[in-house]
């Protein structure tokens, strides 16, 4: 008998996911693909939003030292203000402004603080803090560049930002991209997860897209 034949596997088709969206191009952005991995059609993407943190004291009469700066989700661009609102011998305590002036978190000088972003532990120094001594952190933007939903990224890519139209070989350069960032119907069967990614993870990040009017229609 003569060997069977070898069985044809049809790949994913560009924007096969889509079950409709507007005349044109309104629903869809060219973006730039983070180096990394090679992405099929109807990969649900994050955005890098947030960068690293940098530090400056002001002219403080203290002289502890800030210790590195996490930046975590609820993290907004741009500077924030550590200001000391009480003195005390080896100890003080102090208050985080976030780039809107709104007070985020009040912190003790050597007790680890966590708010508006932000994780980090102002040290206690030979020199104590006095009322008004300050700090500026700032948070950089992120490279704004996509790459497949990250949930336990922190810095913009943990929320879904739209969903790849086409094929992205990405995984030795970034490449340029088409991605559905808004107002389209689509059929939430024919998207890529992250691996191990749960049904309660996936009806959150439907969720999610939904605000961006990227709706799920079984």
């Amino acid at each position: 008998m003569p060997p069977s034949p070898t069985p044809l596997v049809e790949g994913l088709h560009p924007g096969e996911f889509i079950i409709s969206e507007p005349i044109g191009r309104i629903s869809r952005d060219t973006v730039i693909i983070l180096a990394g991995a090679n992405y099929t059609p109807g990969t649900v993407m994050g955005q890098i939003l947030l960068g690293a943190e940098t530090s400056a004291a002001g002219t403080n009469t203290g002289n502890g030292v800030l210790g590195s700066v996490a930046v975590g989700a609820g993290a907004e661009v741009g500077p924030y203000k550590l200001k000391i609102t009480k003195a005390a011998a080896n100890a003080g305590d102090f208050e985080v402004i976030d780039t809107l002036g709104d007070v985020v978190g009040v912190g003790t000088v050597g007790v680890a603080f966590v708010g508006g972003g932000l994780s980090f532990t102002l040290a206690d120094g030979a020199a104590d803090f006095v009322v008004g001594d300050t700090f500026t952190l700032t948070v950089a933007a992120g490279s704004g560049k996509y790459i497949q939903l990250a949930p336990s990224a922190t810095d913009g890519s943990q929320n879904p930002a739209g969903i790849l139209f086409g094929y992205a070989p990405a995984l030795s350069a970034d490449v340029k991209a088409t991605l559905v960032c808004r107002l389209a119907e689509i059929n939430p069967n024919m998207l890529t997860w992250p691996a191990g990614f749960t049904n309660n993870q996936i009806a959150a990040a439907l969720a999610q897209l939904a605000k961006l009017f990227i709706i799920a229609r079984p």
